[in-house]
């Protein structure tokens, strides 16, 4: 294998031979490009005919990450309302989400934090106001992860299908406002053309090895892998640190 291709390399995702596993999602409002996101980091393929994710579908990509072999297990959710009671069930034990919206639809930007005014009951008026905002909706994306998945659960927010600048509604520079206000990283991708794909999974991983550095041996056995241990609990006393 390539020098350059040491620290990310692909490996058949049927292998369960693997020192970590990492399970992955990907949530946000319904069409904006979740499942060719995935088919896109998974396979390299793209189709204009995929239809709305029904529930919840996932797959399976082997990775390297400083010579250690990271199994991830990256969920495709369903955006609709009705299925979020399906889908949050499966929040718990995630270490990573990719929040996504649609660069060309601002409703699906404003369900990623639904900050409304108290007074107006409209997104966005009450920084112009001078007025305080309001979580009206509490089942907004961001909202979401905070309520059921673990603290230390590692995010990245992508504003997706960039290549369609054109037809864009939300601006980079206010993307990149309410990821610094999350406290999330934040990229705008294209499943499309393939911009920004691979970096943002390889990102996340990223994050989630450091943070496992820093709070737990990373020697730990491969079954604990499999439980997705909470970043927080105390680690055991063992010789190496993480991936």
């Amino acid at each position: 294998m390539a020098k350059a291709d040491q620290r990310f390399g692909q490996r058949d995702g049927s292998d369960q031979n693997f020192d970590y596993m990492f399970k992955l999602l990907i949530i946000g409002n319904s069409s904006v490009g979740k499942t060719s996101f995935l088919f896109r980091y998974a396979d390299d393929s793209f189709s204009n005919s995929f239809v709305s994710t029904v529930g919840i579908d996932f797959k399976v990509k082997t990775v390297y990450r400083n010579e250690k072999r990271i199994k991830l297990q990256i969920w495709d959710t369903a955006g609709q309302e009705r299925y979020r009671t399906i889908t949050t069930a499966y929040y718990r034990g995630a270490m990573g989400f990719i929040l996504m919206y649609d660069i060309t639809n601002e409703e699906s930007f404003n369900a990623v934090q639904d900050c409304r005014c108290s007074s107006t009951g409209r997104t966005g008026e009450c920084g112009e106001l001078g007025l305080q905002p309001l979580l009206l909706h509490r089942q907004d994306w961001a909202t979401q992860i905070k309520t059921y998945s673990w603290d230390n659960a590692q995010v990245i927010l992508v504003g997706n299908k960039c290549d369609v600048d054109e037809e864009r509604v939300v601006p980079l520079e206010k993307g990149k406002h309410l990821a610094d206000q999350l406290g999330f990283e934040y990229y705008e991708a294209s499943a499309k053309e393939n911009i920004n794909v691979r970096q943002v999974f390889e990102r996340l991983v990223d994050i989630i090895c450091v943070k496992m550095s820093e709070r737990v041996d990373v020697e730990a056995p491969v079954a604990a892998a499999t439980k997705t241990t909470r970043l927080t609990d105390k680690p055991a006393q063992l010789p190496q640190k993480c991936c």
